[in-house]
């Protein structure tokens, strides 16, 4: 394990409605270098109170990464040339806010911000399931929603969110994701009927080579994936809950600050 200051290691934070984590990361191996950190997300979660923890979280790896080097920055909402245009699980205000801008502000050094199930994505397709597949890839994370990322030959496809898909008059997250399986107390059958719908009209429009799954549930993948009639080949995410933070500091040491 690498500890010389800045040596092959960047600092990724993954902001969720419950807690912000952060870790440097070994990118040669795609793998957390130290312990992660984590503290409470506040309850109002505005953007310059996240700010101020990510920036403490920062301070806090400084001995690992410096001072001066890129730090990725993941967030549940759209993000569009470095600007939040949604709010899942934040609060509101963080809609048209320019997080790069902020971030940067704050922290005193370059920060790239990105949607965290393309983060997650990033981690999957350099380091986990998605590994070295050639053309169409897509990540799925069942949670609270459903989030997505979309890869072409390991390229990003930013903000597709799938999850906001229409399936049997209502958006696709509120039919299939995990929480409605818990809130409902569905069967994995009954889910798994649900997700079928949502898989095969997903693999209808994009004819991905793999669909991986995220989030949580994926743990128990083996209750719910072999009850899935697709084409396409269907497999649970290998970097589970360290996917975020792997993938947001990959895709800030690979941006041109």
């Amino acid at each position: 394990m690498s500890t010389s200051k800045g040596k092959g290691l960047v600092l990724g934070i993954d902001i969720g409605g419950s807690g912000i984590k952060g870790a440097p990361v070994d990118l040669d191996k795609g793998e957390f270098a130290t312990e992660r950190i984590r503290i409470d997300t506040p309850k109002k979660a505005k953007p310059q109170d996240v700010a101020e923890i990510v920036a403490q979280i920062a301070d806090d790896f400084a001995d690992e990464v410096g001072k001066d080097s890129p730090v990725g920055v993941t967030v549940p909402a759209v993000v569009h040339h470095g600007v939040t245009q949604s709010a899942a699980n934040i609060d509101d205000s963080w809609i048209d806010t320019d997080a790069d801008k902020l971030f940067t502000k704050v922290l005193k050094r370059p920060v790239v911000v990105m949607n965290d199930a393309d983060a997650a994505g990033e981690a999957e397709v350099h380091y986990g399931a998605g590994r070295d597949v050639k053309g169409v890839v897509l990540l799925t994370t069942l949670g609270t929603g459903i989030g997505s990322a979309l890869f072409l030959n390991g390229q990003l496809v930013p903000n597709t969110e799938l999850g906001h898909l229409e399936l049997d008059g209502k958006e696709a997250e509120h039919r299939a994701a995990a929480s409605v399986r818990e809130d409902k107390d569905l069967s994995w059958e009954e889910w798994a009927e649900r997700l079928q719908d949502f898989y095969r009209h997903v693999e209808d429009l994009f004819w991905p080579e793999l669909i991986i799954v995220g989030g949580g549930v994926s743990k128990k993948a083996d209750k719910f994936l072999p009850l899935l009639d697709l084409r396409t080949k269907i497999v649970p995410a290998k970097l589970r809950n360290d996917a975020g933070i792997i993938g947001a500091a990959w895709h800030a040491s690979h941006q041109k600050i």
